[in-house]
């Protein structure tokens, strides 16, 4: 089985010659699974001398960090879970301040430094802001990891720039490292760096390599030996373990569960009675079945047979029911409650009675505007809750979507999304980015490049064309362009049909919802949707684009014909002349 990520933690705090002592510091190390979707998060405080509250502050950022940081999603990435805390805990000091008698005295108010680390798998997450520091020891090199955010005035005379409760909005130093296993991490408060010099602290982690509480012992001490006049805190991680890169042990993780024998219809199968099957492709078997338990119809979705050798798919496959039960939304393919212990590798999802979107736009070939508007406005209520999560879906097209029989729209596969969270954690599999269908994936991926939220919108914009014209604003010219250049002269064919009644503005609102250069789209699903409804004011006072745009062979045409026309009425007239 992979190993584990193991560190073992030190710490020492002493009010040195203060009267009380300031600072605060504190980590946790979760179980698992915690340990292997969050990782271990460790962090310091050191409040200011001129406040007789910052001890507060300084507890109250730590103790909510290291709570706080645990309750955030799985599938967020630790950036974005760690910042949305700190800017949490960074509100709540500058209110407390607001309402405190130091309103108008931010030197006396609830403010504090922070320097905090999430070791997450292979990688080291830190987040600062203020004077307090984090090195690392390498080998004999310590190398300071942080940047001091004190602005010196004279020799004599400094403030801090940054701090968390100064203000109501606070900017967050990030940076993120590979570690090795024997790397360690020293906190300290400017009340240890500053006296207690670099060839201390490397001979202090030497001589107590294994015993972390003396090495920071040792390191506080020695600053108090040397003068230091304020409260003294430092703290040690050394890193013991990683996660280990095993690919035959964790393929052996991810079939621990037998693969499914081949079902047919009316065959009981794990507590299900197989009624049909409903699909079968390369990547998966889709059966129609039902609960011998509570009677409901369900669906179970089984891996391909091709597949099974292929930890990447297999590891993609597993990942479907994780990110089912994490996202929360009439618009998204719930999985089922388990009520039993399962025997088989296989998912278990609600039944949906309808169509695929496909089969929709067959049997609807010319919908009317507000039909279509109904249709993807409820996609994007799904999408958006992959958003929310930090998911790309990356797959997203009309058989990736089910219509039921009330107009209700599902998203139902996520084979091929990215979890933020998920991708931060190492693995010896070889992912793919480029997984969705060619006809509907953005240009970036076809550049290597990594998909974002407009991505998605990419995709969304290219199946509501589709929707009033059942056909695509490029053709199959989108997965042909492989360089910058080539995308470049991607022409966007307009939407505008003398057959159909759709507004002028709605091809100005898709041609930039598909536009190849991502930069150029929208850049919110909430802005796209918006705009399928309110004329732009940008789009209202724009023409109907010229036929060279719109038809550039049709246009090219006409004027090969009229120059022919006038080519022959000026020999007609020459013959005329000459005769």
């Amino acid at each position: 089985m992979p190993g584990q990520l193991k560190v073992a933690i030190g710490q020492y705090s002493d009010k040195g010659r203060k009267a009380i002592n300031q600072d605060f510091h504190g980590s946790h190390i979760p179980k698992e699974p915690q340990l292997h979707f969050k990782g271990i998060a460790v962090a310091l405080a050191d409040g200011i001398s001129s406040s007789d509250v910052s001890h507060i502050a300084s507890e109250a950022a730590v103790t909510g960090f290291l709570e706080d940081y645990y309750c955030t999603s799985e599938a967020w990435s630790v950036r974005k879970s760690a910042q949305r805390v700190l800017q949490a805990a960074n509100s709540w000091l500058h209110a407390q301040t607001r309402q405190s008698p130091y309103r108008y005295d931010k030197d006396r108010g609830y403010v504090c430094t922070l320097s905090a680390m999430v070791i997450k798998s292979t990688t080291a997450h830190i987040f600062h802001v203020g004077d307090s520091r984090i090195y690392r020891l390498r080998g004999h090199a310590l190398e300071q990891l942080t940047h001091d955010h004190r602005y010196w005035v004279s020799q004599d005379e400094s403030y801090l720039g940054r701090a968390l409760g100064i203000n109501p909005q606070i900017e967050i130093d990030y940076r993120a490292l590979q570690v090795e296993a024997g790397d360690a991490f020293l906190f300290a408060t400017d009340g240890v760096y500053e006296y207690a010099g670099p060839g201390f602290v490397v001979d202090a982690f030497k001589t107590h390599a294994n015993d972390p509480d003396a090495a920071a012992k040792a390191i506080v001490e020695e600053a108090y030996r040397q003068g230091s006049p304020d409260n003294l805190t430092a703290l040690v991680v050394r890193v013991e373990d990683l996660p280990g890169q095993d690919a035959d042990a964790l393929y052996r993780q991810l079939t621990e569960l037998p693969f499914p024998p081949p079902l047919d219809a009316r065959m009981v199968f794990d507590g299900y009675k197989i009624v049909r099957e409903i699909h079968a492709s390369s990547r998966s078997h889709v059966y129609l079945a039902v609960d011998n338990e509570t009677g409901a119809s369900v669906i179970l979705k089984t891996p391909s047979i091709d597949l099974r050798g292929d930890p990447a798919y297999l590891e993609r496959f597993l990942t479907e029911e994780w990110i089912a039960r994490r996202i929360n939304s009439a618009y998204v393919l719930k999985p089922c409650v388990r009520t039993r212990q399962r025997n088989s590798l296989y998912l278990a999802t609600e039944f949906v009675d309808g169509k695929t979107l496909t089969q929709w736009m067959i049997d609807n070939p010319k919908p009317d505007m507000e039909s279509v508007r109904g249709i993807v406005e409820q996609i994007a209520k799904g999408l958006r809750a992959f958003h929310r999560l930090e998911m790309l879906h990356q797959d997203l097209r009309p058989d990736n979507i089910m219509v039921d029989t009330t107009g209700t729209v599902r998203i139902i596969d996520f084979g091929s999304t990215k979890v933020a969270g998920l991708m931060e954690i190492a693995t010896p599999i070889q992912r793919n980015e480029l997984l969705g269908t060619a006809q509907y994936t953005a240009p970036e991926y076809f550049l290597g490049e990594s998909g974002t939220t407009r991505s998605d919108i990419f995709s969304l914009g290219v199946i509501t064309y589709q929707l009033l014209s059942g056909k695509l604003p490029y053709g199959t010219e989108v997965s042909r362009a492989r360089t910058r250049a080539a995308q470049k002269k991607l022409s966007y064919r307009s939407v505008l049909d003398d057959d159909r009644e759709i507004p002028a503005w709605i091809d100005d609102v898709l041609r930039k919802a598909v536009h190849p250069n991502p930069y150029r789209r929208y850049e919110e699903l909430s802005e796209f949707i918006y705009d399928l409804r309110h004329p732009n004011r940008a789009f209202l006072n724009k023409t109907r684009p010229p036929l060279i745009e719109r038809h550039p062979v049709a246009f090219w045409k006409s004027v090969a014909l009229i120059l022919a026309i006038t080519v022959v009425a000026l020999l007609f007239k020459l013959t005329c002349c000459s005769s």
